[in-house]
């Protein structure tokens, strides 16, 4: 009797502290990246609409792709092509909070793909990658939980 007492105090628990909580990848209703194809930022050297008949659900996202080719490519190994810090932008990240990306608005630095909220944020960020990458890191994803 006092375990499933305990059980149930632990799930309520969980669940409170999982209210309000963000998801761990930034979506709109088109999905991560605004339905942008995240794999084709590494192929194309370009960020593309993905297509509806090209979606795939990963880790509580809706991830789309321009062709089927990329959505194996990222079924094989979705860490390579999922954006840093879950698709938020990386200089928010690095200043302690979450915001929403521009999907044409990104970098790929050492073979990690980094978005920002537009242009001109993602100019400073670039002034201080190691700076702001290294802060994004410690951030991450504790940002989550703070915001």
């Amino acid at each position: 009797m006092e375990s499933r007492f305990i059980t149930t105090q632990i799930l309520v628990i969980l669940a409170v502290l999982s209210y309000g909580q963000k998801n761990y990848f930034y979506q709109n209703e088109e999905g991560a990246i605004k339905g942008y194809d995240p794999v084709a930022y590494f192929k194309k050297g370009t960020p593309l609409k993905g297509k509806q008949e090209y979606a795939y659900e990963w880790k509580e996202a809706k991830w789309m792709f321009t062709s089927e080719e990329n959505l194996k490519a990222f079924r094989k190994n979705p860490e390579k092509y999922a954006p840093q810090y879950g698709g938020y932008c990386s200089y928010a990240v690095a200043k302690g909070y979450t915001a929403k990306i521009d999907p044409t608005s990104w970098k790929i630095i050492e073979g990690k793909l980094y978005l920002s909220y537009n242009k001109s944020i993602q100019k400073n960020w670039e002034n201080y990658l190691d700076k702001y990458i290294n802060e994004a890191n410690e951030n991450w994803p504790s940002v989550l939980e703070a915001n």
